[in-house]
């Protein structure tokens, strides 16, 4: 193919670039021979001219079509080179985020610096059993594809881990034996394989550390075999390790640390058992410091010791061994710190009482004084004698050093060595899988003896594997028969000479090491001398003598010879080492014990690596010297070379990891880092070989599916080869690009990328004839509609204008018409407006010139009046003054005139003259005085007789003048009231005359107030009749807010109670699924049970040799192992035969099942009872939801009262008003204005009264809607009252009295503030009015309280009723008998509680929460007495039966007694008469009676013997389970407990044997499920349990049980049923797991839809049907037999649909794991099949009428990943509409499909990344579990619904073929 066929216009190709390697440009002209520039475009648009190489002339690599870019290997590239290698991997992590890609036979893994959810249980499942190329690449296909292989061709396997540090070379190893541990199992109950991954914590902590390129960098390498029995479980394993980096103990760089475990211990210092090392934090000590920097991020190093001392604890190494280690690791950080000085130049000293030193000797348990003094000096040994010289400080440091690094060497290897003892198996090892993990080619700025090593293990394992790809190209040539030559590919046999032959690197270094004066500088010149110039792999620097360059495979590397002979070396002083081996402390002594002799007496060197830790193998006497000798490099050689050996032995898997940044950022991908990782590992290499051969590989099958565009019809025919043979030949013209096999077609490079090219032009061209055609065919058809449009339109167009037309016509006339009276109405309405304007003008100018006039007159006389009143209340005011003036005037003169008097009095009181003045003559004055009262007393007597006798005469003569007064004081008073009528008269006349005139001007005030006042009424209705609409609008607001409120209020109570049922619902299947798990778990260990028992049974007797081996295909998934009983018969005797001693073991294993199983039958009955509780929880869950609704529903009920309420409140407060005002009118206004009949009076009264009409409208609509919400409330009432539910919160009879008096009130005072009607004409009437309206509300106030004080003494009165009524009811009680007294007292107890109900429901109404505790407090009464009357039925029920039995019993035995007491003589003697006897036929009651010896032979021939097919098409269905029921009805009639419990228990062993037994076939299973199911039904039907007994007929009644209670064994029949159930999900699982993925996925039911795309070198299943392959049909034609044999055997219809809605979970949850597994599934064609094929399933469902059982649900999330398969992804609409639509995919699983979404042809676009995180953004706010793929061993929770059966026990007749001839009918 000529290079101007590629290399045209728009192609695309690879330039190379300095920063990104290589980038992508395409051309902008044909490239023509002989072009020396190529013009180019790059992807950023920018254009740039590409030089062609003049030498050679090579183009550019040309670009991959964008249909292959992505793919899961790289072999299936049509182009094959370093740029399109790079880019596919930078697609598949970038964009996909897919860390795996294979490279022909190589796993390329990048490390994504990031946690992934891709290695769960989940995961590991998915991938068990699959072939390699079928899913997506992971390490997890890698490790099954190399167990596979083991299985099948019992060859040991390898898998090779590599790659430079950071890449995740660990991390890999770590999950490739988790899958082994996990898939396999282990072989005993020794759980092997937690010890082998708990081997993974311990390596780590004394082998790993923090590197400046990885936080947890291996130091270390290790091959680990993992060993398998011979049922490829595990058994144990063995680990090797290759050259530990020693002088990390020592010395760390920037940003590195030391080993983990020393930072562990520092972390742990605090604990108790730690403090005797005497740690403190790692800065503290010197070898851990260096690096500054101590911690790494996100690692707890405290609870890392934990998880070590864990580990150690699991593999066996005890408590006072990890003290040990944990001494010798303090004691090296001790030794550390030991700081030695300068003595002299050539001298040093340890200071003396050195803590450090002090320390590490007390832990190291050596003296002081020695480990002092060897420090400081050696031992140097002549032919003569021995010197002790003391060394220099720098040497004594070194030598320190050594010792700490030879210490933790020796601490390493006894802790390897330890570790696989306790890995170590006693049981033979049959095969194994080595994972090796060792580090990648390294180059860095200055390489020493450590990277030479490294690089020279690469080569070697790069040579093996170069030759085991030449060897596989090979196989796979002569497999198909195809001519191949020989291909040329790197041999680095010879660099690999250079490194290990005689005279090569590592020989010239060991005989330099054994030279006495042997230095760095004299190997370099060796070096240079040998093989400089004469081998071509080797180079020397040009500025430098003591350097050399090797081109390794990967690259040219130039080492530094500084240190190779003192890392070669590896010496440590003698003396120190023999210090130690005197040591008290056991477990160093241990470690020294086979401790060699330094190899010279020289100083250690400064640092290295060492040799590799293995178990040397026992030597001759004679060798041990000479094996002490070894250097490094031989040891490593030798270890090299076995490890080489091991390789070659087994069958290698290559895993290459790649750093995709030095910066461990995640998912960040630096080209030039990858591609020199690339050429280092390999993996170019192998492209190199595939393409040097044939890379591109088809089918015949596939080749004429993906180009059959290509073909003519003719070409077309029925032989596949030959149809491709000459269409190839037509194609590509030159043969040698192409060849074909026996079943493959081979291409050279390039070949399929032309015929893509081929293909994608021919489907272009006939994508423009159809488009062209289609356009054609559009605008055709848009042209004659159009055409025919127009003259539609035309046609309407011109009858319209015609139309109009002809209305512009008549318009035209009518409106002159309209114009003429018109005119005529307007002019003379102008003048009529212009005569009353007139007449209104005059007459308000004169009644304005009136109002003036009398406006001024009244102002004056108001003046003068005050005036006048001003006046006289000014004089008023000057005279009350004046007067007070002078009173006060007066008072004060008088008190000063007293103050003076009392003054003088005072002082003359004082004096003594004046006592003596007032003392003279006293005597003679009191004597005088004492006469005078006797003379006076003398006068009195006499005084007083004349006083009486003038009295009496004065009396008379007063009595006659009085007489005469009052005569004439009449007289004068009439005179003066004569005089005084007249005055008054005269003022009265005055005062009319007056008052005329001031009526006559206040008449003319109150018509100008009328007119006014009647505009204000006129806008006052008019505002009413506004608010009343407005009222209105607002009632019918509340009216649809209520509404509205109410429907979202149920409706929010519907979704709640919905969420909630759901989740208890979900509670419920949880249970219920626990418990059928542990179900599970206790039947796999009753078959344990019973095979150990088998086993020890075989282990007694005399087992014979040989063994029967399982399928070597087949993978467990399962951590169990459980196998027929047939095959494990000769599998136990070979296990007998090779270990008889392994009895002892298995009993105690035997007794600890045993133990086990009696602990998990305790916790499923507690389980069980858990259960029960849920149940009850889930119905109390229930109420308390209905309770919730309830108090809702009351809330909104008070609330639409508080606003009926104030709708009431407001109608009230406008009537009022209204009255108001029309009172007012009626009082103030005059005779004249409101007399009826006056217009304004008529005016106003009219809107009045329309305005009181509504408002009575309004009334009565609020009345409605009171009583509304008065039935409401008493529904809701009620019902609470059936649900137990809390009463609602208000009362309904408490709105009707005294709440909506209160109510009105307080609106009747807001009305009375608004300032509406407080003008002043109505002041007064308003006042009255409200005081009248008080007293009425307070008389109505009055008949309520009388009311309610009448209805206190009625209920007073009803509870003296009852009380009589009572008494009256316990007398009658009294006379009854015993059980109806109970029965009548029970009864009357529970009305009593009713009606007392619903009277405290009215007394506690205003206190809720009093009135709930006495309603819970009264249920649980009323239950307690509803459950005694229930039990003292059952129990008279039960006496009853057991009555009828005991007088049968005793019927029978009179009757013999009385025949046996009769004599023989009478019997001979009485005659006999013969009476002819009819024959009555015989009433069966569904009885079969047998013999108890017969029920073994009844079991047999019924359970064990059964063949289903035969019963299911001859008989009825469930015909054993009627049998046995009506056995266990006789037994039960007859009452023998014993034959109940034996049927019972044969009958449940029998179904577990045959189920054992025949545990694999399907009808059988499927079979007795029916018949267990049946069997439980019946023993519900004829429990006699009323719950049961509704659905039997009077006869079915009779036969129920009448003597035991058989619910404990029914529970024991539903655990027997949900094990069949789970052992029949798990048959049609197996039958259905290998069509699954076949039908669902693979093949192509639409044929033609999905293309084909180029395969790689894993082989991948044909999505083309061939013979043999599984398609939807035969997943179909599976489940109509599944469904057919259930329907012939009887299942219940709801179990059928549990049944098939679990087919249908399984269906759907493998479909869419092997979905989000597989890339080349994820497409838009495969999603157009997906839909198809689960339509198909759908109409399968309609068709067995099982569409409501749910299994169309399960398969919702594969429907919604098809969809997402199908649907636009561009857009944030899009994003939006997936978000909305997948709702049953989680998270991870919608972002892994579109990741992995891939075109299969050009026309279609991959998912952008930009719009994969918008729906990561959009998504993130979702609750949902991390895990991606679906759990196919979910199993829903089973369930088995009562269903009665019709059938009458009686009618069932035996068939003879059952061969149970020895039943009886009874």
């Amino acid at each position: 193919m000529a290079a101007s066929e590629l290399y045209t216009k728009h192609a695309r190709v690879w330039i190379p670039d300095a920063e990104e390697v290589w980038k992508s440009a395409e051309l902008l002209k044909d490239y023509k021979q002989g072009d020396a520039l190529l013009q180019l475009r790059l992807d950023d648009g920018t254009d740039v001219e590409h030089k062609l190489d003049p030498k050679t002339k090579n183009l550019p690599h040309l670009r991959n079509p964008d249909i292959l870019v992505g793919e899961n290997d790289l072999t299936a590239l049509s182009y094959l080179h370093e740029p399109a290698i790079l880019h596919n991997l930078k697609v598949r992590f970038m964009d996909s985020k897919l860390i795996y890609t294979y490279c022909g036979i190589v796993l390329v893994a990048i490390n994504p610096y990031e946690t992934l959810p891709i290695y769960g249980a989940d995961i590991i499942n998915a991938y068990s059993g699959q072939n390699m190329g079928d899913m997506d690449p992971h390490i997890f296909a890698v490790a099954e594809e190399s167990y596979k292989q083991m299985a099948r061709d019992e060859r040991n396997q390898s898998i090779i881990v590599s790659g430079e540090s950071g890449a995740g070379k660990t991390v890999s190893a770590k999950y490739a034996m988790r899958y082994f541990a996990t898939v396999s199992g282990s072989a005993s109950e020794t759980n092997v394989e937690e010890k082998v991954l708990a081997s993974n914590p311990i390596m780590e902590s004394i082998g790993n550390a923090k590197t400046t390129r990885n936080d947890n960098s291996s130091r270390f390498g290790k091959y680990i075999e993992i060993g398998f029995d011979k049922k490829y479980q595990i058994i144990g394993a063995n680990m090797r390790t290759y050259l530990l980096e020693k002088s990390r103990v020592v010395f760390q760089a920037d940003d590195e640390r030391n080993y983990h475990i020393f930072y562990q211990l520092c972390a742990s210092a605090q604990l108790p058992e730690l403090k005797v090392l005497k740690l403190g934090q790692a800065t503290n000590f010197h070898y851990t410091k260096q690096g500054r920097s101590p911690v790494i991020d996100g690692v707890d190093d405290a609870k890392e010791m934990v998880n070590t001392r864990h580990a150690c604890t699991l593999l066996g190494i005890s408590e006072p061994y990890q003290m040990g280690i944990f001494r010798i690791l303090a004691a090296i950080l001790h030794l550390g710190n030991v700081e030695i000085k300068d003595r002299d130049s050539d001298s040093s000293i340890v200071p003396p009482n050195n803590a450090h030193l002090t320390v590490f000797c007390d832990l190291m348990g050596v003296t002081y004084q020695d480990m002092s003094q060897w420090l400081c000096h050696k031992k140097l040994k002549t032919a003569a004698e021995t010197y002790i010289k003391p060394i220099p400080k720098l040497q004594a440091v070194n030598a320190r050093d050594a010792l700490a690094k030879h210490i933790y060497a020796k601490l390493f290897d006894w802790i390897v060595d330890h570790v696989n003892k306790a890995l170590r198996s006693t049981v033979s090892q049959n095969s194994f899988i080595g994972v090796l993990d060792i580090y990648g080619f390294e180059t860095f700025e200055i390489n020493s003896f450590e990277q030479f090593c490294i690089n020279y293990a690469n080569e070697k394992l790069q040579q093996q594997f170069n030759m085991h790809v030449f060897k596989l190209e090979q196989e796979e040539y002569m497999k198909e028969q195809i001519p191949w030559t020989l291909i040329d590919f790197y041999d680095n046999q010879p660099c690999i000479n250079l490194i290990e032959a005689k005279m090569g690197i590592l020989d010239l270094l060991d005989e330099e090491c054994r030279m006495p004066k042997g230095s760095d500088d004299t190997w370099a010149q060796k070096l240079y001398n040998t093989h400089l110039n004469k081998c071509a792999l080797f180079h020397k620097p040009r500025l430098s003598n003591k350097a050399f360059i090797i081109q390794h495979f990967a690259d040219k590397v130039e080492y530094q010879c500084d240190g190779f002979l003192e890392k070669n070396k590896d010496t440590v002083n003698e003396e120190q080492i023999t210090v130690l081996k005197t040591s008290k402390f056991e477990l160093l002594v241990e470690l020294f014990q086979d401790e060699e002799k330094a190899t010279t007496p020289t100083g250690p060197p400064p640092g290295g690596r060492t040799r590799l830790s293995i178990k040397q193998t026992k030597t001759r006497p004679g060798q041990t010297s000479r094996d002490h000798k070894k250097t490094v490099g031989l040891q490593f050689r030798n270890s090299l070379q076995l490890l080489m050996d091991t390789l070659n032995a087994t069958t290698p898997h290559y895993v290459r990891c790649i750093k995709p940044n030095d910066n461990k950022h995640p998912f960040t991908f630096d080209p030039s880092r990858a591609v020199q990782q690339l050429r280092a590992c390999g993996v170019l290499e192998t492209i190199r070989i595939s393409a040097a051969g044939f890379p591109s590989r088809w089918t015949y099958q596939e080749f004429f599916s993906r180009y059959r565009v290509l073909m003519k019809q003719k070409d077309v025919l029925n032989d596949r080869r030959l149809t491709c043979r000459n269409v190839l030949e037509k194609l590509i013209k030159d043969q040698d690009k192409y060849q074909f096999g026996k079943t493959k077609i081979f291409f050279r490079a390039g070949q399929v990328a032309y015929l893509e090219k081929l293909r994608a032009d021919k489907l272009r061209v006939a994508c423009i004839r159809i488009q062209k055609t289609i356009r054609s065919w559009l605008l055709r058809k848009k042209y004659l509609r159009m055409r025919s449009a127009a003259i539609t339109i035309q046609r309407y167009v011109r009858g319209y204008q015609a139309r109009c037309l002809a209305k512009f016509l008549r318009r035209t006339q009518a409106a002159i018409t309209i114009q003429k009276f018109q005119r005529m109405y307007r002019e003379r309405k102008r003048y009529r407006r212009m005569q009353a304007a007139s007449l209104v003008v005059q007459c308000m100018l004169r009644a304005y010139m009136a109002r003036q006039k009398y406006q001024a007159m009244l102002r004056e006389h108001k003046t003068i009046i005050i005036q006048k009143r001003v006046r006289g209340w000014l004089a008023r005011l000057y005279y009350k003054r004046s007067l007070e003036a002078v009173v006060y005037l007066q008072c004060c003169i008088r008190r000063m005139r007293a103050r003076r008097e009392l003054k003088k009095l005072k002082i003359e009181a004082r004096s003594v003259e004046h006592f003596k003045k007032l003392n003279i003559g006293m005597e003679n004055k009191i004597m005088q005085l004492q006469r005078k009262v006797d003379e006076q007393q003398k006068d009195k007597k006499a005084m007083t007789e004349r006083l009486n006798s003038l009295a009496n005469s004065y009396s008379v003569e007063s009595e006659k003048l009085r007489n005469e007064v009052e005569r004439l004081r009449l007289t004068e008073e009439e005179a003066r009231n004569n005089s005084n009528r007249i005055t008054t008269l005269l003022e009265e006349l005055a005062r009319l005359k007056k008052e005329l005139c001031d009526t006559q001007r206040d008449k003319r005030i109150i018509e100008e107030w009328a007119d006014k006042y009647k505009l204000e009424t006129e806008q006052l209705v008019a505002e009413l009749k506004e608010q009343n609409s407005l009222l209105k609008i607002e009632k019918d607001d509340l009216n649809r807010l209520i509404q509205e409120q109410n429907q979202e209020m149920t409706e929010k109570m519907e979704k709640a109670l919905a969420e909630e049922t759901k989740q208890l619902e979900c509670e419920l299947n949880e249970e219920r699924s626990r418990y059928q798990n542990l179900l599970t778990e206790h039947r796999r260990l009753e078959d344990r049970h019973d095979d150990l028992k088998e086993e020890m049974t075989l282990m007694v007797n005399i087992p014979k040799p040989g063994h029967r081996r399982t399928d070597s295909t087949h993978s467990s998934n399962e951590s169990e192992y459980t196998y027929n009983s047939e095959f494990a018969e000769p599998e136990e005797n070979a296990r007998g035969a090779e270990d008889v001693t392994k009895a002892p073991l298995d009993m105690s294993l035997f007794l600890k099942l045993q133990k086990r199983v009696t602990e998990l039958e305790q916790e499923k009955q507690s389980l069980q009872n858990e259960l029960d509780k849920k149940e009850e929880q889930a119905y109390r869950a229930r109420a308390r939801e209905e309770d919730e609704q309830n108090r809702a529903r009351g809330a909104e009920l008070e609330y639409e009262s508080l606003k009926r309420q104030e709708l009431d409140s407001e109608n009230k407060k406008l009537k009022n008003d209204l009255n108001e005002l029309r009172k007012a009118l009626s009082e103030k206004s005059p005779p004249g204005v409101t007399a009826p009949g006056s217009p304004a009076y008529k005016v106003i009264m009219e809107q009045l009264n329309s305005s009181n009409e509504e408002l009575e409208v309004r009334k009565e609509e609020v009345l409605i809607l009171r009583s509304q919400l008065v039935s409401q409330k008493e529904a809701v009432h009620q019902k609470q009252t059936m649900t137990e539910a809390m009463p609602c919160m208000e009362d309904v009879r408490k709105m009707k009295d005294a709440g909506e008096i209160t109510q009105a009130y307080i609106a009747l005072k807001e009305s009375n503030r608004s300032p509406k009607f407080t003008s002043k004409p109505v002041a007064v009437s308003d006042l009255m009015s409200r005081i009248r309206l008080l007293e009425s509300q307070l008389q109505t106030l009055r008949k309520s309280h009388e009311n309610e004080t009448e209805v206190l003494r009625e209920e007073l009165q009803s509870v003296k009723e009852d009380n009589n009524r009572q008494q009256q009811l316990l007398a009658q009680n009294l006379q009854l008998p015993p059980e109806a007294r109970i029965e009548a007292s029970l009864q009357h107890e529970i009305t009593r509680l009713t009606n007392e109900n619903l009277y405290f429901e009215e007394l506690y109404a205003d206190d809720p929460a009093k009135y709930q505790f006495y309603r819970i407090s009264l249920y649980k009464r009323i239950i307690d007495l509803m459950e005694q009357l229930e039990k003292q039925d059952k129990t008279v029920r039960k006496l009853k039966k057991q009555l009828k039995v005991f007088a049968k019993k005793i019927g029978e035995l009179e009757v013999s007694s009385q025949i046996e007491n009769v004599s023989p003589g009478q019997i001979i003697d009485e005659p006999i008469h013969p009476v002819n006897i009819p024959r009555k036929e015989k009433d069966f009651q569904g009885m079969l009676e047998y013999k108890k010896e017969d029920e073994s032979k009844l079991v047999k021939n019924l359970i064990l013997e059964l063949k289903p097919r035969g019963v299911a098409v001859n008989l009825i269905p469930g015909l054993p389970a009627y049998i046995l029921f009506m056995c266990l009805r006789h037994a039960d009639y007859v009452n023998d407990d014993q034959k109940v419990r034996t049927l019972l228990t044969s009958t449940i062993n029998g179904i577990k044997k045959i189920l054992k037994k025949r545990g694999d076939d399907y009808e059988t299973v499927s079979f007795w499920l029916s018949n267990t199911c049946r069997f439980l039904h019946c023993l519900k039907q004829y429990s006699g349990e009323e719950s049961f007994m509704k659905h039997n007929t009077p006869r079915q009644n009779e036969h129920c049980l009448s003597n035991f209670d058989l619910a404990e064994y029914r529970q024991v029949l539903s655990d027997l049923a949900i094990q069949i159930y789970q052992q029949l999900v798990k048959v049609m699982e197996n039958i259905l797991q290998p069509m699954i993925v076949s039908g669902m996925l693979e093949h192509e039911t639409i044929q033609g839809v999905s293309g084909v795309k180029p395969t790689g070198l894993r082989k991948r299943t044909s999505s083309i049907a061939d013979e043999g392959t599984y398609t939807l049909d035969s997943i179909l034609r599976q489940l109509n037999s599944f469904h057919s044999t259930m329907c012939q055997h009887g299942t219940d219809p709801e179990l059928i649909k549990q049944v098939v809605k679990q087919m249908f979970y399984i269906i759907g949850a493998v479909t869419l794991n092997n979905l989000l597994l597989r890339k080349d599934m994820c497409s838009w064609s495969k999603g157009m099949q997906i839909r198809y094929n689960v339509s198909q399933l759908e109409e399968w469902l309609r068709d067995k009428n099982l569409m409501t059982s749910g299994a169309k649900e399960t398969l919702e999330p594969l429907i919604q990943a098809a969809q997402l398969l199908q649907v636009k992804k561009k857009t944030d609409e899009d994003a939006e509409a997936i978000c909305s639509m997948c709702n049953a995919l989680s998270t991870a699983q919608i972002v892994k499909v579109l990741n992995l979404y891939t075109p299969v042809n050009e026309f279609e676009e991959r998912v952008s990344v930009a719009f994969i995180r918008t729906i990561q953004i959009r998504l993130r706010d979702r609750k949902e579990s991390p895990q991606l793929l679906m759990d196919t061993k979910n199993i829903y929770p089973v369930t088995f619904p009562f269903n009665p059966s019709s059938l009458a026990l009686e009618t069932i007749q035996i068939p003879s073929s059952l061969n149970l001839l020895f039943l009886t009918r009874v």
